[in-house]
């Protein structure tokens, strides 16, 4: 269940949004019809999944491992229990967890690394839980259910793994964050508090901005406690940072939006978008390679589809994932997309680490 300081989050998101059509760099000059993924990316792995698993169940992927790998969740068959499966290449199911569906139940910030699987469990009354399973087939089990108020934004970086350790960050008593850690071994949790309102990035950085219109304005290294002040923001723009890049969505003094691309000391800066396309995951240039937006079109407002499309960084050349994609959804390197209709719902993956 959302919190205040989580909707609060979204509706910065939301405002960033508000970008534009990719530009080729440097000017003002109308922008280069984009290259589809095919012809862009031939050596890139892709795959399918079907939204209807074998048994009948409908099936919602919430990580994928490769192209053609994902755990996900779906009903069991008699609809008594959320089931948090994995579905292999050749579309075979393998049970991790089941929940009653009477305690509406949800499986929450999937992370993996290495061999290691990480998700929250959330139950009626608030009730969370922490697990971890193996991927070569280690059983599940409970590393912790002191979550604290954890706050989860729809990142790759929800839930981080490093070091041994599963970290989250937690809302506290006035305008505090908790950055809570708990051992792959098990174990009590450790808490440290940090002034402000802060998201985990890529460890050990911690961004800011998270409840703030104007966004992100400083970083924050938890392993030396040095802050970094992302420089060279524009007044009215809303700011989304990681290590390596900001992304900012702002207006010209024509009253048309921009978004643009620097890193967090204010140089390289860049356009690379313009007035139809908006930002569509959380995370700000996946790989620290691409900016991942959607092209919004004559259709999308009727479909809810847009075309799908990715700026590369480099080359800030556009390329075409999807001409008509849905819900989209990133994390470790791993893009997917839905397209079709509530009757015929197709989940595609791009693996942008193949590129």
């Amino acid at each position: 269940m959302s919190t205040p300081r989580t909707r609060l989050g979204l509706v910065a998101a939301l405002l960033a949004s508000t970008a534009l059509l990719a530009m080729p760099a440097g000017g003002n000059a109308p922008p280069a019809a984009p290259v589809t993924a095919a012809s862009a990316w031939p050596q890139a792995q892709r795959g399918t999944v079907q939204a209807t698993l074998a048994d009948g169940a409908e099936y919602r992927p919430g990580l994928f491992l490769d192209a053609r790998t994902s755990i996900g969740t779906a009903a069991s068959a008699d609809d008594r229990y959320l089931r948090l499966v994995r579905v292999a290449a050749d579309g075979s199911v393998r049970q991790l967890r089941q929940l009653p569906r009477a305690r509406h139940p949800s499986f929450q910030a999937l992370t993996v690394a290495g061999d290691v699987l990480a998700w929250v469990e959330s139950t009626d009354g608030g009730k969370r839980q922490l697990f971890t399973a193996g991927l070569s087939g280690t059983a599940p089990r409970e590393l912790t259910a002191d979550l604290g108020r954890a706050e989860f934004y729809q990142s790759q970086y929800d839930l981080v793994i490093a070091d041994g350790w599963v970290h989250w960050v937690a809302a506290a008593t006035g305008d505090v964050t908790q950055v809570r850690s708990v051992a792959l071994t098990g174990g009590p949790v450790r808490s440290r508090s940090e002034p402000g309102t802060w998201k985990l990035s890529a460890y050990p950085w911690l961004v800011n901005g998270v409840n703030d219109t104007s966004g992100s304005t400083v970083l924050r290294n938890l392993s030396t406690g040095r802050d970094s002040p992302v420089r060279g923001a524009r007044a009215r723009a809303t700011t989304a940072c990681s290590p390596a890049w900001c992304r900012m969505a702002s207006l010209t003094a024509g009253g048309l939006n921009r978004i643009e691309l620097m890193r967090p000391d204010g140089s390289a800066r860049e356009r690379i978008a313009g007035d139809t396309a908006a930002t569509v995951i959380v995370d700000v240039a996946p790989l620290d390679r691409f900016e991942v937006l959607a092209r919004i079109g004559p259709n999308s407002e009727l479909t809810g589809n847009n075309e799908l499309i990715a700026v590369e960084i480099a080359t800030r050349r556009t390329v075409e994932i999807s001409p008509d994609a849905g819900s989209v959804s990133y994390r470790g390197g791993m893009l997917w997309w839905s397209t079709g209709n509530l009757d015929a719902i197709v989940w595609h993956a791009l693996d942008l680490r193949t590129i």
